[in-house]
């Protein structure tokens, strides 16, 4: 924005009216997720509202009526600081020079579409399941930073993933409440004659009818495809009720849709994509409907084949075979019954494009081959997850058929701004100067790290000081019924949760039983003995959703729940209810150290260790995904080597032995290491060195950068 228009708009928001306006459109943008001025604006509105909606923007000023809000800008101080926000965010939206623009301006006349099954975007809109989501949502947060045309497609889960009630006994119990669209940030997305556009999809022989909604993510767009409408019979209405949820038949359901759908409504909306990005293989039936509208130009099979692959690029995530989609043949043949006729083929050189193996008729249809027959790039999601993907479609890829890419690797990265909270993002603030922000990937941003006299060892302490407290004060507001004891007992035991002075140790993700969560307790005395060490106590604080169908995962979290209740450690092992973004938001930034305890080489990146580097935390974890890369030797701490034998149990036993040592050697005695002011001088060397080796390389923008540059740029 230049000066002039933000003079002109400056004096447009004199007017109360359009300052609501502009307000009201704010709040429909999640922009604002990123940006905690406007979010303090939102809160102040009504703290009530704002906490119980899950910090949501739309439904805070769905409270406040025009008269209130016309009040409440009345007050010279809030309305400054609301005019502040509100230049901020228009100038956001109208820059003058893009990273886009400098460095790969073809992308400004054609957006990326990218396609996932799940976008992890703000706790109050929870159509996300884990870390594909998360990766998801961090890449449109970046790709909106950097200038690059983005669209994303993905479904709209009205019910979402689940909520997490943990019963008495210990046991997840989840929750499917519907979400209301009225209080959220979606706009419908309409035809010529102003009503909801209707699009559908040939499923077996019917049609599956959606419409979509437009979500505003800063410059990017996002759209939803909904299936609960009218023209759909009961049985298709729910097919995109819940994230991953319901039986194959669901599933092929819902990938179409996504697929096939999201290309007919991006056609529908006139937009002609300068790549597809398929984030994982859920959405590869896209291919199928670029390969149709190929044929219906009037294209020969070779050459339509060919167009499609050079317009796809492919990421994979999935480093175990069975983890990928597959149905088979009777289901494929069941749902495009009439959808094959369309691209006028026979069944078996259909059901080929989906086969390793392509005239073996017994062999199921993966969406992961799919994706990789017919893309012109393919990637892992770390250089290990790269080398094992490589290996477990070498079949495949080492075929004299096959016309696909290799695969190769972009490790992930995490969208600094979005998981920084604000006493970090203050610190940094004064710390780095006014243009940080748009620096995060650089290096020589952060070199200031390194020097003492620019930032002290007490003030780096300070800051973690400040953000154990408020998670442990967040813990104390938070954690279950499930807490043992009642009346006064209870009451005592709440006063003493945790400790602000105590090494504090946080585990959040995906019960997945291949993350070993319950690893650390596999030694109940040992542990014991590290936990109630009265000169140097640790504490431990865990979240995380098993999948509604994994039973062990569930186990994990029984068994961690009844841990925390014995004696030995009552109030010093806590389990949180209900992981979502905001929780692992409060324990990302107040944790010192971030345990990783995957089985080798499931992890195929892992990204909720690289968001605690920016807050002073360090990482405990296993060689495995961004870790291998990313440590050194002197930024944390490694669990186990650079290798894993084929033997679980061995494995685990090797893992189990590291992470006692490892604990009780370095990591404990170099916390409790104090100079006379009370400094760990030994810690906070290590966190600046984490600071300066993984802030510029795991996050989203040098991520983003890398896709642009190595797989969406046309070949040459």
């Amino acid at each position: 924005m230049r000066v002039q228009e933000k003079t002109k708009y400056l004096e447009s928001l004199l007017d109360l009216e359009v300052m609501i306006r502009e307000l009201e459109a704010l709040s429909r943008n999640l922009w604002w997720s990123w940006n905690p001025d406007a979010q303090e604006i939102f809160a102040e509105l009504s703290r009530l509202v704002w906490n119980s909606s899950r910090h949501n923007a739309v439904a805070v000023l769905g409270s406040v009526s025009k008269a209130e809000l016309k009040s409440r800008l009345m007050d010279k101080d809030f309305a400054a600081r609301t005019r502040e926000v509100l230049v901020a965010f228009r100038q956001y939206l109208t820059p003058e020079r893009t990273w886009c623009s400098a460095y790969a301006a073809p992308f400004l006349k054609k957006p990326i579409a990218y396609f996932c099954a799940e976008f992890a975007l703000h706790e109050s809109l929870p159509i996300y399941c884990g870390g594909l989501g998360v990766l998801a949502g961090d890449h449109a947060k970046s790709a909106s930073d950097l200038g690059v045309p983005f669209i994303g497609i993905t479904l709209f889960y009205r019910q979402g993933y689940f909520e997490q009630l943990i019963s008495r006994g210990g046991w997840q119990e989840e929750h499917y409440p519907s979400l209301d669209r009225d209080n959220l940030p979606l706009e419908p997305v309409l035809d010529k004659q102003g009503k909801p556009l209707l699009l559908w999809v040939e499923f077996s022989q019917s049609r599956i009818w959606f419409q979509a909604w437009r979500l505003r993510v800063g410059r990017a767009d996002i759209y939803l495809l909904d299936t609960e409408v009218s023209q759909n019979d009961s049985a298709y209405r729910g097919l995109a009720s819940r994230v991953y949820g319901g039986d194959m038949t669901t599933r092929i359901g819902q990938e179409m849709v996504m697929g096939i759908g999201g290309v007919r409504l991006l056609q529908a909306l006139g937009v002609s994509p300068a790549v597809f990005h398929l984030n994982e293989g859920h959405s590869a039936f896209l291919i199928l409907e670029l390969l149709r509208q190929q044929l219906d130009s009037g294209a020969d099979p070779g050459e339509a084949e060919r167009r499609v692959r050079d317009r796809c690029v492919f990421t994979t995530h999935t480093p175990v075979a069975a983890g990928h989609d597959r149905f088979s043949p009777e289901l494929m043949e069941y749902a495009f019954a009439g959808y094959r006729s369309l691209l006028g083929m026979e069944a078996q050189q259909f059901l080929g494009y989906g086969r390793t193996r392509a005239d073996d008729p017994k062999e199921s249809f993966c969406m992961t081959v799919l994706a990789l027959k017919m893309s012109r790039g393919a990637n892992g999601v770390s250089q290990l997850h790269g080398q094992v993907s490589r290996e477990m479609w070498k079949g495949l890829l080492e075929s004299p058929t096959y016309r696909g890419s290799s695969i190769g690797h972009i490790t992930n990265g995490v969208h600094m701004l979005g998981w920084m909270s604000r006493p970090a993002r203050r610190f940094w603030k004064r710390h780095l100067g006014p243009e940080w922000e748009a620096r995060l990937m650089y290096p020589d941003l952060w070199r200031v790290i390194s020097d003492e006299e620019a930032i002290s060892d007490e003030e780096v302490w300070a800051l973690r000081y400040q953000l154990r407290r408020q998670l442990i004060e967040f813990v104390r507001r938070h954690v279950p019924d499930t807490f043992p004891g009642s009346g006064t007992e209870r009451a005592r035991a709440f006063e003493t949760l945790l400790s602000p002075d105590a090494l504090t140790i946080g585990f959040a993700r995906r019960f997945a039983t291949y993350k070993r969560a319950p690893l650390i307790f596999s030694d109940l005395r040992r542990m014991a003995e590290l936990v109630n060490d009265s000169e140097r106590p640790v504490q431990l604080i865990f979240a995380g959703k098993a999948h509604p169908q994994d039973v062990q995962g569930k186990e994990f979290i029984k068994r961690i729940l009844e841990i925390s209740k014995r004696s030995e450690y009552l109030g010093k092992v806590v389990f949180l209810e209900n992981y979502d973004m905001n929780v692992a938001r409060r324990m990302i930034s107040g944790a010192d150290l971030w345990l990783n305890t995957p089985r080798r080489p499931l992890e195929a990146s892992g990204t909720s260790g690289q968001k605690v580097s920016v807050h002073g935390g360090l990482n405990l974890s296993v060689l495995d995904g961004w870790w291998r890369e990313g440590y050194d030797g002197t930024n944390g701490w490694a669990i186990g080597a650079d290798e894993h034998p084929a033997d679980e149990a061995a494995q685990d036993r090797a893992d189990l032995e590291s992470l006692y040592r490892t604990l009780s050697r370095s990591i404990v005695p170099l916390f409790y290491e104090r100079d006379s002011r009370g400094i760990p001088r030994g810690w906070i060397a290590r966190i600046r060195r984490a600071m300066q080796t993984l802030i510029p390389r795991y996050n989203t923008d040098r991520m983003v950068t890398e896709y642009v540059t190595r797989y969406y740029l046309p070949r040459k």
